[in-house]
């Protein structure tokens, strides 16, 4: 009897293309992935309605869905209105406790409203907006696969990022996170599973340790 395969949603990091999950290859004996790419949202539209759209694409009951970075905090809210086999985090947060200090303190001031998002959709080179240790390698990947340049869609991801307001982990949730994260970084992240040198962009670099995570998890579960 052939097993039916598992299907596999990613939602990938904030303002990041579909690209971002080009080194993950699952079996594909065993899996079916589906990239599912951000909608730009509707005019103060709340992130609950906001990721019932977003769920809208995902089309199998008893799926795996796992978000990247924002993509995390996105997918959590999508599981509200879905019947998911697993939910993964990868370089994310589960709650607002996980945030680092600056975030928490970005919120409280406002400052997240005066994020330059008209000058990042223009920029032909993103790298002076990056995030963390700025080496040549990470530069050119920040550059390369930063795509989605809408503003409505850039002020309204930052604002519901630094805003989140989740104050307990969804039971079951799973989390796979770099013990080298300098945005989300470890000392704040409990119950995650580390990527020994994993960094935030540990989705393109680690990728095969990613894969051999999924699969220990779909296995033994």
């Amino acid at each position: 009897m052939i097993s039916e395969k598992i299907h596999v949603y990613f939602v990938p990091g904030l303002a990041a293309s579909t690209e971002i999950f080009r080194n993950i290859k699952l079996p594909d004996t065993k899996y079916v992935m589906h990239i599912i790419e951000w909608k730009i949202p509707n005019k103060k539209e709340s992130l609950s309605d906001y990721a019932k759209r977003m769920a809208s694409a995902v089309k199998h009951k008893d799926a795996i869905l796992i978000g990247v970075s924002f993509g995390g905090v996105v997918v959590q809210a999508m599981s509200e209105h879905l019947t998911l086999r697993k939910l993964v985090l990868i370089s994310s947060v589960k709650t607002r406790n996980e945030m680092p200090r600056k975030l928490r303190f970005i919120q409280k001031t406002g400052l997240y409203k005066l994020a330059p998002t008209s000058l990042i959709i223009r920029a032909k080179d993103l790298t002076r907006f990056a995030i963390g240790p700025k080496s040549k390698k990470r530069l050119q990947i920040y550059n390369e696969y930063l795509h989605v340049r809408d503003k409505v869609y850039m002020d309204w991801a930052i604002e519901n990022m630094v805003s989140y307001k989740r104050k307990k982990p969804i039971p079951g949730i799973i989390h796979l996170h770099g013990d080298q994260d300098m945005v989300f970084p470890k000392k704040h992240i409990n119950d995650a599973i580390f990527c020994p040198g994993g960094t935030h962009i540990m989705i393109l670099n680690r990728a095969n340790w990613i894969v051999n995570q999924l699969d220990k998890i779909v296995t033994n579960n």
